[in-house]
């Protein structure tokens, strides 16, 4: 696999427009962390990790449902591994006018555009979120 984020992010959007309970998928910290930001600003119900029958770690994600519509209705990956977009603090873009994020890949971690507004701090934009 070339591009693990990118499986994440079509796994969760598949499991959303499929109306699935919970998405199981290979762990990662990366992919931990990314699903720790979903869970903080409301996209996805609960995020666990567990084994699977062959001793590996996995990471599940339990789905979020508003009165039937998924929360997660959008993903996109901004940043591939054949284009990285970089950005500083004051480029990064807003989704959906602020309605939605952009998680960004910085020194201090992963965080949420409006994180890395306040704490002026550029990186890579790995993903945009609505």
């Amino acid at each position: 696999m070339t591009d693990p984020i990118s499986d994440f992010l079509t796994r969760l959007r598949n499991a959303s427009k499929a109306r699935l309970d919970e998405c199981v998928m290979p762990h990662s910290k990366l992919k931990e962390s990314l699903a720790g930001i979903l869970k903080t600003e409301g996209y996805v119900a609960d995020v666990t990790t567990g084994t699977d029958a062959r001793g590996h770690r996995t990471l599940v994600v339990r789905m979020k449902y508003v009165d039937g519509a998924p929360a997660l209705t959008g993903l996109t990956r901004v940043s591939t591994p054949g284009r990285r977009l970089y950005c500083s603090y004051a480029d990064i873009p807003r989704v959906l006018n602020g309605l939605g994020i952009a998680v960004l890949s910085t020194s201090r971690g992963l965080l949420k555009d409006a994180d890395c507004r306040r704490l002026k701090a550029g990186g890579e934009i790995l993903c945009n979120i609505w």
